[in-house]
């Protein structure tokens, strides 16, 4: 392999890399990948990590699935039927589901992996008090029986951003807070465990046994067809070789490309660069809300007056302003719940102002841990302006080189930084995510069941509920407004505005299409 160095020059030459489409072996029946980040956990329910979301949708699949309108339409259920005023959904699984083990798929698998799924769902927990019970009728039905109707019940279900998929029970049966260590689904792919090693690669198989829905995909519904034997991660953390990896043809696609080597890779005629993900990708810091100094919002607050968002946007995506946007609210920019109702605070930028506030709130040089992900170069990226900035407010700032792997076990920790925990994390979140209060992981305030800096606030709770009943537009955009005053008042993460992350693959790469998650299924290679 030739150096960053020399493809850069042999690139503006004008001199044509070799294209390498090997039919030798099983080459041409493998996907070689490139993913985001390293997997380090195969459980969609323990962590929200999308790289660990990415590697389910393969290995698992959904009662029913959203598609490119936004729709829910069935994709392991045949159908179901609203009973009694709508206090009673029936869903009727189709014929044909296999587990990866050989088992049938029932209707009590469906149960614990619905029942295990709602315990951390922030969707899910909102509607679970209007749920009475849910129970299998035989082999291939089970009924949700409701205290009240719940027309969101199967947006909740369908969803994207925490999909329920279905395990078999015994797996299911495992506590929502333990890690499943075991992957079975019934989904495209087969996750072979013989052939992962953490840190450097990950291999699924083709499920020989699966059965697609027979209408054509449509975003993520519809049907899910292997086209390929393999599907093999390679984790590269160094952005110039991954870059090299796809122009020699080692690898056929790269998930989350530098923006510095866009350019280089558009140059060449055997790839193709574009964005897959539609959505805008939202950088976030969040808080450990449990541990001073962040366990006080006054000292949250005061680092919210330093931010500029463009600092964060420039550094990951470049200076060019088609690359990203400013999004000052906590919800998806440009979408019907969007607003800056209170986000004054976000349009401060000043450092003397916010040190200012810091020094009022009473901070009084408290340890700060913020732990970097270094073979994660955006989320890095954004971890470091952020670093610079504490470090100018005068913050005792201890920054922490990790993997992504390691951060996303460490930020489970609520231990405070003497013993292993931390202060401030950042990640991304697809736009998609972030458009609804029922769907928006990071506003969730209920205590030790939100995510990961556990905030508590009753205020957003109730507004969160009181979305759910609202009947109108008006009065769900009423009660937006009033999340998004209270989001900047409580500022339990800071809203670092977006960017658009393209991906990168080979031309002889086959059915590539624009998702709001990364999927394998349906992609070949001619």
């Amino acid at each position: 392999m030739i150096g960053r160095r020399g493809l850069m020059a042999a690139t503006a030459a004008g001199l044509a890399m070799p294209s390498v489409v090997s039919a030798q072996g099983g080459a041409a029946r493998t996907l070689r990948v490139i993913p985001q980040a390293n997997l380090t956990s195969l459980d969609p329910v323990w962590t929200t990590a999308v790289v660990t979301r990415n590697n389910a949708f393969m290995i698992y699949d959904q009662i029913c699935a959203q598609d490119s309108k936004g729709e829910i339409r069935p994709q392991m259920a045949e159908g179901w039927e609203v009973a009694d005023g709508g206090l009673s959904v029936t869903f009727t699984l189709r014929t044909g589901l296999l587990f990866h083990d050989g088992e049938r798929v029932t209707a009590r698998d469906c149960v614990a992996s619905i029942d295990r799924w709602s315990k951390r769902d922030p969707f899910m927990q909102v509607l679970q008090p209007s749920v009475a019970e849910v129970t299998a009728l035989d082999d291939r039905r089970f009924r949700f029986r409701l205290h009240r109707p719940v027309p969101l019940l199967l947006a909740a279900l369908g969803q994207t951003q925490f999909p329920c998929f279905i395990m078999p029970e015994r797996i299911a049966r495992t506590d929502a807070f333990t890690q499943i260590r075991e992957a079975v689904g019934s989904g495209p792919f087969r996750f072979l465990p013989n052939e992962w090693n953490p840190g450097q690669r990950s291999v699924w198989a083709k499920h020989e046994g699966y059965v697609p829905r027979q209408e054509a995909v449509d975003g993520l519904a519809g049907g899910r067809v292997p086209r390929i034997d393999r599907v093999e991660w390679t984790v590269i953390t160094d952005p110039a070789t991954s870059a090299n990896a796809m122009m020699l043809g080692e690898q056929d696609y790269w998930e989350y490309p530098l923006h510095d080597l866009l350019g280089l890779m558009r140059r060449n005629r055997e790839l193709v660069v574009e964005q897959r993900l539609m959505d805008g990708t939202y950088g976030i810091a969040r808080f450990n809300t449990l541990h001073p100094p962040f366990n006080n919002p006054a000292i949250r607050r005061a680092v919210a007056m330093a931010l500029d968002q463009r600092d964060y946007l420039t550094s990951v995506a470049g200076a060019d302003p088609a690359g990203w946007g400013v999004c000052e609210g906590v919800f998806t920019c440009d979408t019907p719940m969007a607003n800056d109702a209170g986000s004054e605070i976000l349009r401060t930028r000043n450092i003397d102002r916010a040190k200012a506030a810091l020094a009022a709130a009473g901070y009084n040089g408290e340890k700060v841990v913020l732990i970097a992900p270094g073979d994660y170069p955006q989320i890095n990226t954004l971890s470091l302006v952020t670093a610079d900035l504490l470090k100018r407010l005068g913050m005792n700032l201890e920054l922490v080189a990790a993997d992504w792997g390691t951060l996303i076990q460490r930020r489970t920790s609520k231990e405070p930084v003497e013993r292993g925990g931390w202060s401030i994390i950042h990640t991304t979140s697809s736009g998609q995510s972030l458009t609804l209060p029922v769907t928006h992981l990071f506003l969730r305030a209920n205590g030790p069941n939100a995510w990961f800096g556990w905030p508590d606030d009753t205020e957003i709770e109730r507004l969160r509920a009181e979305w759910v009943a609202a009947a109108t537009p008006a009065e769900h955009r009423r009660i937006a407004e009033a999340l998004n005053r209270r989001a900047m008042e409580t500022m339990h993460y800071l809203p670092l505005g977006y960017y658009w992350q393209p991906s990168v693959w080979r031309r002889n790469v086959t059915g590539v299409f624009r998702a709001p998650a990364t999927v394998f299924w349906n992609m070949g290679k001619a």
